[in-house]
């Protein structure tokens, strides 16, 4: 009877054993060397993440904004420093879908707050007859209005100093030196909208920014300047009132050749 009461023990832990290592994934499905080429003996990895629609993380907005979770792995984590003598590299693919958010952006990096974020960006747009790659710095407003940006800085990490860069804006707290011409914002009756169209900012973009031309107008302060297109003259505000600047033509002894 012993006997097989062990006996009976024992298949029931091999059913058991057998049955928790049909569950337990397969590893090279996650972390695969492949061989760079064929016959060559030299080996590159590769990770990989399963497609998990139930996963916690699509549920928060930062995760799922701008991928299908039908399609796109769950995100891959490393505890700790990511490191490398080489360089980080984001490459195109014949399928952008789900590859990078709506296949434009290539690098986010979060606040504090785990919502406002730095992002890098390539050929969202088209503009000037090439294609842009964008960087800013987005706040907790979810949409394209110019309350969504934040200050992006370059130059260093001092207040007050180097160059702010937001929406529609940028301060220079340092100098700016020129090795090539200026031109000053043509602006005309046909720039300037005084109403704010209704929607999103990037869906009426050409509206969006006359409105933006007549803020800047209406709010500018003493030192602003810009090229009245209809009337062909230069104004500048000084103590509040916009005056005409003065020219004149060239002396007879100036000749450029262009």
């Amino acid at each position: 009877m012993m006997k097989q009461l062990l006996a009976l023990f024992f298949f029931l832990l091999s059913i058991l054993a057998n049955g928790q290592s049909e569950k337990q994934p397969d590893p090279s499905n996650y972390f695969r060397l492949i061989e760079g080429k064929d016959g060559s003996g030299k080996y590159r990895m590769e990770l990989n993440s399963d497609i998990d629609t139930t996963w916690d993380k699509w549920k928060i907005r930062g995760y799922n904004f701008g991928f299908n979770a039908q399609h796109t792995p769950m995100y891959s984590t490393i505890n700790g420093i990511l490191s490398t003598p080489y360089m980080v590299q984001v490459r195109g693919n014949n399928n952008e879908t789900n590859k990078k958010r709506w296949g434009y952006h290539v690098f986010e990096g979060y606040a504090k707050d785990d919502k406002s974020r730095i992002t890098m960006l390539v050929n969202k747009h088209e503009e000037n007859g090439k294609p842009v790659a964008e960087m800013y710095y987005y706040g907790t407003e979810y949409n394209h209005s110019a309350l969504a940006y934040n200050w992006f800085r370059i130059g260093s990490d001092v207040r007050n100093h180097s160059f702010l860069f937001s929406r529609d804006m940028a301060i220079f707290y340092g100098s700016l030196k020129l090795t090539n011409t200026i031109t000053l914002g043509k602006i005309g009756a046909d720039d300037i909208r005084k109403d704010k169209p209704q929607g999103d900012d990037e869906k009426n973009f050409e509206e969006s920014a006359k409105h933006v031309n007549y803020n800047s107008l209406k709010n500018a302060e003493d030192g602003t300047i810009f090229y009245d297109k209809d009337r062909n003259i230069v104004v500048i505000k000084i103590d509040g009132e916009w005056r005409k600047l003065l020219t004149e033509p060239l002396p007879d002894t100036v000749k450029y050749g262009f």
